[in-house]
C-alpha cells in the first residue's frame, strides 16, 4: 500500500496524517488487522471509489480506533470513536460515504473533529 498525506481541518486547525491507502478489496478486508501499534499521526484511508453505505468492524484488530466516515467531497459524515478491539459488532456509516479514515483512538477528540469538518486528499472533490 502507498502512504500519502491526508489533512484534516477542524475548528482547532489543520492536522496531517500519513495514511496507508487501502484501495483493493483485499487491502480493505485486512485493514489494520493484526497491527500492534499505530503512530499518533499514522492511519489508513479506505478509498471505496463510489458513494455507498459502508459497514466496518474490529475483527482481529488489536488497536482501538477512531473511524471517520467521509463523503465524496471530503466532508466528515460521522465519527465512530474509541472502537473496541476484536469486536465483531458492525459499525455502520449511517449514510452513503466514499471513504473511511482510521486513526488511533482519541485522535478525534484531541483534534476537535466533528461531523461537517473537512478531510483533504486527492480522492475528494
Amino acid at each position: 500500500m502507498t502512504v500519502e498525506t491526508v489533512t484534516v481541518e477542524t475548528a482547532q486547525g489543520r492536522f496531517a496524517f500519513e495514511a496507508e491507502i487501502a484501495r483493493t478489496s483485499e487491502q480493505q478486508a485486512k485493514g489494520l488487522m493484526f497491527r500492534r501499534e499505530l503512530g499518533e499521526t499514522a492511519g489508513m484511508l479506505f478509498d471505496f471509489g463510489v458513494e455507498r453505505e459502508v459497514m466496518m468492524w474490529m475483527r482481529n484488530t488489536y488497536i482501538p480506533l477512531d473511524m471517520v466516515f467521509i463523503k465524496p467531497d471530503g466532508t466528515v459524515h460521522r465519527i465512530a470513536e474509541n472502537t473496541t478491539p476484536f469486536s465483531e459488532r458492525i459499525i455502520p456509516s449511517g449514510g452513503p460515504v466514499s471513504a473511511v479514515l482510521e486513526v488511533r483512538a482519541g485522535t478525534a477528540e484531541r483534534i476537535g473533529l466533528e461531523p461537517g469538518d473537512r478531510v483533504r486528499h486527492r480522492i475528494f472533490q
